[in-house]
């Protein structure tokens, strides 16, 4: 039977055999029961083989009867004692077919099941580990049959469009160690086997498959076409070589198991394998580490196997430098996936990735990448999806904060820290801030990145500036989150003092993320104290026209903390403002800060545009009227500071365009109905404000209200009556707008408001109701009808009266034709002074009604 033929012997011949070998029994029963054992381990075999079972478990089964009969062999006499068991020549020539059948057998079983499907010759790796255990004489015999099989496949594949064949790594692994046997015939049998083995993997690759010619003849190998045998010197002791060839030819998911089954053979007892296997590991990476995929599994085992204190530490560390090298990315993200703190080994690990200085930008960018996320949060995007830990908290940027503690100091990485100096130096100022918010105390271990950013300025030439930190105690308060905006000032402060040198290339990082936009609005709020603080020391002002671009976009930043800063810094440019370009840009931005929900910021908001306009030359009042309309809503906003503010600023703009009255007319008409109710606000310093603002806006309209305003002449009605009577005179046609705007105040829940707009509607019905129509009319007196029920006595008996001033106007009308076609001609000579209608007194001399306590809204909605 032979390598062409592999088919299984007959059940004549067989039984001829038996007959023939029956007479020896008794001197060679060991190589019968051999002999007869793989006659029936064979046809199980091969049942199996034509049976439609899965696969896997017919591949399981079949390699179990293939370790049985491999045993049965192993245990064998040699055949030198076979021969001394005969007693005649013809014995002798039996018991030696009978001994080169059984050979024959098992080698015709593996090429019975490799013809098939050469997913089976892992069933050749797994011989190949057996005989390691195994120092039989028969070594030699069995690498001579692991050779039939290759060569056969060899000659197989030839015939083939395509080849899968998922084992030669772990295959060639084997195979490599043996090339460096003591036995140099086992090493020109495995030599043969390589040989044999990378053209079969050749034949996966592309240019093989379709026939195509290789331009590379150094890179391939080549087989004569006949069935010489092919022995490449190359591969004898040359652990070298064989790593390059192994490289060049295998794919990379095949070079893979390759290193990974040399990787696994460092923990062997026996010292010359793991010797054999670390060298041509080393070899191998640093030939062809570019192509090994399941890096982070390497990793990750080289670092459980350094933990159990494995005796190949310094080859493990140089094969995660190597895989440094040419993956960066995926060893960083492994190395940093581990608990913190980091132990001794993962500390050596990382030193051995930092150890070449090529590589040194991309593991900093893969940090920077890492400390983008916020230590103790869920896992985001940062990374796809693809973590490898199951922990679905991010800790990855404490580690990574912890790994800079490593890697920045080291001499390989003092040309990179210098190239990323301002992005490792902001990170990490957030970093500060996040491990703040985790409320960790030193002992748990949060402050690595305080750590870090201390090493990076002693990294790059700031020691003074550490120096300095250190003695303002500024590192123990930096931990403190009340203390932390201020801390990232000091820092910024600090540095410019000594004017640092990274400074031009940290203006264009910070100016870089304030245009992208930091991942988290805290990160906002420390760029811009930072930046303001840069441009305060390193320019005068005003700022940079493309900085100012960003303070205006930053004025209305949806975190409260960035806007007042940003605005805090606009005040602080008003002695300069008429210098700054597009400062329409500035007030428009500042005048939509008005409508923040947040109080602060629109107080803040009031004062920085009242500085500017301090300083603004009056010939750019352009926004004049878009100015004093902002003004408006503010009256009567719940926060009673932003309302004296906005009342008192608006006076101030009126006074300032005096010589611009005309544009602003208009608007002090539009404000004129809550400058007069909040006279009566129960807070001083609103009313005050109303009083500042009105005697401006009445002198400006020439109007003689100021002598009723003034505190020892003030009585409210008899400003109303002044103001109503002035509006007859000069501005009668927006009295209809100011009985609308009135309207809105009567469902006040404060009780002065209710009070003061009962009045003022009166006055100015009284003043213009003929130019009402009379479904006006009727809404009126639907909704002062509607107060004639309200709980407070006072606001009732003003409402009776209002209520038949509004009746008596509704009687006069005769019909709506009639008024609508009288209207213009009386709205020019209708002209009646008004006379006292309530005899009012003000609230502020009576008890305060009980519904003044209770919570107030927007009194301008019905």
């Amino acid at each position: 039977m032979s390598a062409k033929n592999p088919k299984a012997m007959s059940s004549l011949q067989i039984l001829q055999y038996s007959v023939k070998w029956h007479h020896m029994a008794h001197k060679v029963s060991s190589l019968l029961d051999a002999y007869s054992g793989l006659l029936s381990n064979e046809s199980v075999i091969l049942a199996v083989n034509s049976s439609f079972v899965d696969p896997l478990l017919q591949f399981e089964s079949q390699l179990k009867i293939i370790e049985l009969s491999f045993g049965m062999i192993v245990v064998m006499p040699s055949l030198d004692k076979v021969k001394e068991m005969g007693s005649s020549n013809e014995d002798f020539e039996d018991m030696e077919n009978l001994y080169h059948n059984i050979l024959n057998i098992y080698e015709n079983i593996l090429l019975t099941l490799v013809s098939k499907d050469l997913y089976k010759l892992q069933i050749l790796k797994e011989m190949l580990v057996w005989m390691s255990k195994d120092s039989s004489y028969l070594q030699e015999r069995i690498m001579v049959i692991i050779n039939k099989v290759l060569r056969f496949t060899v000659r197989k594949v030839r015939k083939y469009t395509s080849v899968d064949a998922p084992c030669l790594g772990l295959l060639a692994a084997e195979l490599s160690l043996l090339c460096s046997h003591e036995d140099p015939s086992i090493v020109q049998q495995a030599s043969l086997g390589m040989c044999h083995l990378l053209y079969i993997a050749q034949c996966q690759n592309a240019d093989i498959r379709t026939n195509k010619p290789t331009n590379d003849k150094s890179h391939s190998l080549q087989f004569p076409s006949s069935d010489v045998e092919f022995l490449p010197k190359e591969f004898r002791q040359d652990k070298s070589k064989i790593a390059q060839r192994v490289g060049q030819t295998l794919l990379p998911s095949l070079l893979t198991d390759f290193v990974w089954s040399l990787l696994m053979k460092l923990s062997s007892p026996d010292d010359k394998i793991a010797s054999d296997a670390a060298s041509i590991l080393k070899f191998t990476l640093e030939f062809h580490a570019e192509k090994v995929i399941m890096v982070s599994k390497i990793v990750d085992t080289i670092y459980r196997q350094l933990c159990d204190n494995n005796c190949m530490k310094d080859v493990m560390l140089r094969v995660i430098t190597l895989l440094t090298c040419t993956s960066p990315k995926k060893v960083i993200f492994q190395l940093m996936d581990y608990s913190v703190p980091a132990d001794d080994t993962l500390i050596q690990m990382w030193q051995a990735a930092g150890s070449e200085a090529s590589v040194a930008p991309h593991v900093l960018k893969t940090i920077l990448l890492i400390l983008k996320g916020k230590p103790g949060e869920m896992e985001d995007t940062l990374t796809k999806g693809k973590r490898f830990s199951l922990d679905v908290t991010n800790l990855m940027p404490l580690a990574a904060s912890q790994a800079l503690c490593t890697f920045l100091p080291l001499g390989s990485y003092k040309k990179a820290v210098a190239q990323f100096f301002p992005q490792l130096l902001m990170t990490l100022m957030f970093q500060v801030f996040y491990s703040n918010e985790l409320k960790l105390t030193p002992r748990d271990n949060a402050l690595y990145a305080q750590d870090a950013l201390r090493v990076l300025l002693n990294c790059s030439g700031l020691q003074q500036v550490d120096i300095t930190l250190t003695k303002a105690n500024f590192w123990d308060q930096l931990s403190e989150e009340l203390c932390y905006y201020y801390g990232v000032y000091f820092i910024a402060k600090t540095l410019s003092e000594y004017n640092f040198p990274q400074f031009p290339e940290t203006l264009r990082y910070l100016y870089k993320l304030s245009v992208e936009g930091p991942r988290r609005s805290e990160d906002t709020v420390i760029v811009v104290i930072f930046l303001t603080e840069l441009l305060n020391n390193f320019f005068r002002d005003p700022f940079p026209e493309e900085f100012l671009v960003l303070f205006t976009n930053w004025i209305n930043d949806s975190n409260p903390i960035v806007s007042k800063l940003i605005l805090q810094r606009i005040a602080h440019m008003s002695p300069v403002v008429n210098k700054i370009e597009n400062v329409s840009s500035i007030l428009i931005a500042i005048l939509d800060a008005f409508l923040s929900k947040d109080d602060t910021v629109v107080l803040r908001a009031l004062i920085t545009l009242r500085r500017l306009l301090n300083k603004l030359d009056t010939m750019t009042y352009s926004l004049g009227t878009r100015i004093g309309s902002s003004y408006c809503p503010l009256m009567d906003h719940i926060n009673g500071g932003i309302r004296s503010m906005a009342i008192r600023h608006f006076g101030e703009l009126v006074r300032d365009m005096r010589q611009y009255t005309w544009m602003l007319n208009d608007v002090i008409l539009e404000g004129l109905v809550p400058l007069i109710l909040f006279l009566e606000d129960d807070e001083e310093r609103v009313a005050k404000a109303c009083k500042y603002t009105l005697k401006i806006c009445t002198s400006q309209l020439k109007w003689s209200t100021s002598r009723f305003l003034k505190d020892e002449n003030y009585s409210f009605e008899m400003v109303v009556l002044n103001i109503c009577n002035n509006l007859i005179i000069s501005h009668r046609n927006y009295i209809t707008d100011l009985i609308s705007d009135t309207l809105g105040f009567l469902w006040s829940s404060r009780t002065y408001l209710k009070r003061a707009s009962v009045i003022l509607i009166g006055y100015l019905a009284k003043s213009g109701g003929h130019l009402l129509l009379r479904v006006e009319i009727e809404v009126m007196l639907d909704v002062i009808e509607r107060l004639l029920r309200d709980e407070d006595t006072v606001t009732k008996e003003l409402a009776e009266i209002t209520y038949d001033i509004f009746k008596k106007i509704a009687n006069k009308l005769t019909s709506a034709t009639l008024n609508q076609n009288f209207q213009k001609l009386l709205k020019f000579f209708y002209i009646k002074k008004l006379s006292p209608l309530y005899n009012y007194n003000s609230l502020k001399d009576q008890i305060d009604s009980p519904t003044d306590s209770k919570d107030i809204k927007n009194d301008k909605t019905l």
